[in-house]
């Protein structure tokens, strides 16, 4: 890879996503990203670190393929977006809950694939699962915890296909992280923390360190595995 890498963050404007944008801006790179919603915080993220928005549904296929492809050869993709439907599982909307399958399962996969199309060898794919992939404690999260478990299918599967190329595939898999979607002063942060070790909520940047590694070239034989970062909210 060269020194300025061409990075597409999809799902980037808020929370995890803009701090992994902010990592690979300040590291010099060439950093698009996606959003669907946050116009606004788009726009701002966007002039603050020299990168690029673009809106794309991340449950519309052709979206996720057209912004990748047209990313030209990425030497990183980060596959943040996500959304999570929680409740009864027997009241729960069926188109809802496909609409969650196409953002967090199909979005990350058709990525993935379309980007190796045109990757460099030594590139880096990598996603955003959760530590729910490996522990579900709580009702309600069953359609969320089957998302992120196919993530490490994903990895696992992808990583021996692209190996060849030097090509690797790994999962982040936060636990509770400050964002706006799991505020750290949240009406569950007691629940949730007494699970943990370290009794906190992360940091977005905590995860974006991670990601940043997995990224860099100390990380060229980490293939096909999970990368969890929760305070042993797991263990």
């Amino acid at each position: 890879m060269s020194d300025v890498r061409t990075v597409l963050v999809l799902g980037g404007s808020r929370g995890i996503g803009a701090a992994i944008v902010r990592r690979f801006a300040q590291a010099g790179d060439k950093v698009t990203f996606t959003y669907v919603g946050s116009h606004e915080a788009a726009e701002q993220l966007a002039s603050e670190t020299g990168s690029t928005a673009v809106r794309a549904d991340s449950a519309d296929r052709d979206a996720v393929i057209a912004s990748v492809r047209e990313s030209g050869p990425l030497d990183v993709l980060v596959v943040n977006s996500g959304i999570g439907v929680f409740g009864d599982a027997l009241a729960q909307d069926p188109d809802a809950i496909d609409r969650l399958f196409q953002i967090n399962i199909h979005a990350p996969y058709h990525a993935a694939v379309e980007a190796a199309r045109h990757m460099p060898e030594g590139g880096r794919i990598i996603v955003m699962g959760s530590v729910n992939g490996d522990r579900m404690p709580l009702a309600g999260m069953a359609s969320y915890a089957v998302s992120k478990s196919a993530m490490q299918g994903l990895a696992r599967g992808l990583a021996r296909d692209f190996g060849p190329r030097g090509i690797t595939v790994n999962v982040v898999q936060p636990g509770p992280i400050d964002t706006d979607a799991n505020p750290a002063d949240g009406p569950m942060k007691d629940l949730m923390h007494s699970f943990m070790a370290i009794k906190r909520h992360g940091q977005p940047e905590e995860v974006a360190g991670m990601v940043a590694w997995l990224a860099g070239p100390e990380a060229g034989f980490v293939t096909g595995a999970m990368h969890t970062i929760d305070g042993a909210f797991g263990a």
